[in-house]
């Protein structure tokens, strides 16, 4: 038996998570994240609040098929006035389809004078009542103690009596919540001690909001102050600045010694290598541009640019890597730039299983390049795909697929059948393939959409390779000032497995610099994909 304490996590990205700005989860989404954190080895699943909108009720209209996560419905206390056998919100929460129901109460004096209107008593026995209630439908009682530290620092008294009240009518679970989010560190941990005289840790836990960007640190400090239950979600997504980012949370308290040597979770080590693969799996479902400086699974969480990090980092990883990428499912990048050397150049060739001697001249001529086109504007420090083609080509290791002939693009504004003003973008692209030359057009709702349209309706025998291929992010940035302004652009790519890499392309045209980049793209994904070359002149 093991001698550590258990953490239970508990994740509301369903529920809480739904609440952010810009994210709307269809019943869908709901059930294939659920299905994902409990593979992960999350304890409880709060799917959303069954009752509130049509999603969550038909989300908890059936029992979902998790194998060990407890699917938990989100409600609130009963309204004072009504029995809980006569609240239609209880009876909704009771006819969902789950194994724990989590309640909010008030527990700040002013909330319940202010928001609910009633007395502190009455406030009491609707939390009691409601508990009680949860047990009579065999469901296990869970409360969040809503604003517990605004209102414990207002009237500590009256809030560890709601916090009681809710543990003697039989709650597993008593969370004390920063609701507002403005709680710092040091505090949380002094109340929670305080707390943890009156209520066991074993049923005590924390739910933090990131208003002062201290949720996560919240979090731990409650952990120290003794709860044992943590409440997170996924990427941080939540309501205002978001919560306590259960991604950055679950390997801190099981990499870092403080809390591995002392705690476990859930949560087996190999899945936690799942979990920059669940993180992504998230941002794709939003169809959103993963964060890629969210610590542990960002792109740029183990990067490194500067030659010398990296010429330390190449003789031992701990010099600049405070745990193992791969520990959480990531990997190691090092970076090309102008701040870049030779063992910059090595580790990107290596990474990219291009073999060359460190001696080789051509490393030397590379990385000459490489500072020149910084110089005139292409960063590669965020274009691997493109820095790769440009060393392969250095190499002769790039086969020719397909010459681009010409391309023109033309933007019209007009009004459309219905007399609606649009604005339209064609692109018509010749290109040979194998000799033969081939010309299509596109439209689009902008000129580099359709550039894509056109270049990718008829690439001969290469179309069926790039079907999967999309543009899942555009950037532009102005390089000088003025209208006659170099541009640069960067293209981030997705294929249908999730892979993506980012290409870059520079002039003073904008479309120009967007071909560039759009070509660079093709091209990464025939060459790692291993499409044949085209024929070469002297075959044909």
């Amino acid at each position: 038996m093991s001698s550590k304490e258990r953490l239970y996590l508990f994740d509301t990205t369903l529920r809480d998570g739904a609440q952010t700005q810009g994210v709307d989860f269809s019943v869908e989404d709901k059930i294939r994240i659920a299905e994902t954190l409990d593979e992960l080895g999350i304890d409880y699943v709060e799917g959303g609040w069954p009752g509130a909108n049509p999603t969550d009720t038909a989300f908890f209209s059936e029992k979902r098929g998790l194998n060990s996560a407890r699917m938990t419905a989100f409600g609130m206390t009963k309204r004072v006035g009504r029995s809980a056998d006569n609240d239609p919100g209880l009876a909704a929460l009771f006819d969902a389809e789950s194994d724990v129901v989590c309640l909010v109460a008030k527990t700040w004096d002013h909330q319940v004078e202010v928001a609910l209107g009633c007395s502190l008593d009455e406030n009491l026995e609707a939390i009691r009542d409601s508990v009680q209630a949860i047990t009579k439908h065999k469901r296990e009682p869970m409360i969040d103690c809503e604003h517990f530290f605004d209102g414990y620092k207002a009237n500590p008294d009256y809030a560890i009596a709601c916090a009681n009240e809710a543990l003697a009518a039989g709650a597993r679970w008593v969370v004390l919540c920063d609701t507002n989010g403005g709680t710092l560190p040091h505090e949380v941990e002094a109340i929670t001690r305080e707390v943890a005289k009156h209520i066991p840790g074993d049923n005590l836990g924390i739910h933090a909001h990131n208003d002062t960007e201290n949720a996560v640190a919240n979090t731990l400090a409650a952990i120290r102050g003794g709860v044992r239950q943590i409440q997170g979600t996924l990427n941080g997504l939540g309501e205002r600045c978001g919560n306590a980012n259960m991604v950055s949370l679950l390997p801190t308290l099981m990499l870092k010694p403080e809390f591995a040597d002392r705690f476990e979770t859930g949560v087996p080590h190999d899945s936690l290598k799942q979990l920059t693969h669940v993180s992504r799996l998230l941002d794709e479902i939003l169809n959103r541009t993963p964060n890629r400086h969210q610590p542990y699974v960002g792109a740029s969480a183990f990067a490194h640019k500067g030659g010398l990090h990296v010429s330390a980092v190449q003789k031992d990883p701990s010099t600049y890597e405070h745990v193992p990428p791969e520990a959480v499912g990531n990997k190691r990048r090092i970076l090309v730039s102008d701040q870049a050397g030779r063992s910059n150049v090595l580790a990107q060739l290596e990474s990219a299983g291009i073999e060359v001697e460190a001696q080789d001249p051509r490393v030397k001529r590379l990385v000459d390049e490489v500072k020149e086109r910084e110089f005139l504007g292409y960063a590669y420090d965020g274009a691997e795909a493109s820095f790769e083609l440009l060393a392969r080509r250095a190499l002769g290791e790039v086969p020719h697929f397909f010459e681009v002939e010409s391309f023109r693009v033309m933007v019209e504004r007009r009004y459309n059948a219905v007399g609606e003003l649009v604005t339209v973008s064609e692109a018509t692209v010749k290109v040979s393939v194998d000799g033969v030359s081939i010309m299509s057009a596109g439209e689009g709702n902008g000129p580099v959409n359709a550039l894509d349209q056109a270049l990718r309706k008829d690439l001969g025998k290469y179309s069926s390779w790039l079907e999967d291929l999309r543009l899942a992010d555009f950037k532009v940035r102005i390089l000088t000032s003025g209208t006659e302004a170099v541009t640069r652009v960067m293209i981030e790519s997705v294929d249908g497995e999730g892979a993506r890499w980012s290409t870059v392309g520079v002039s003073p045209n904008i479309v120009d610099a967007s071909f560039q980049a759009l070509m660079d793209s093709i091209t990464y994904k025939l060459l790692r994909d291993g499409a044949p070359a085209a024929v070469p002149v002297s075959e044909r």
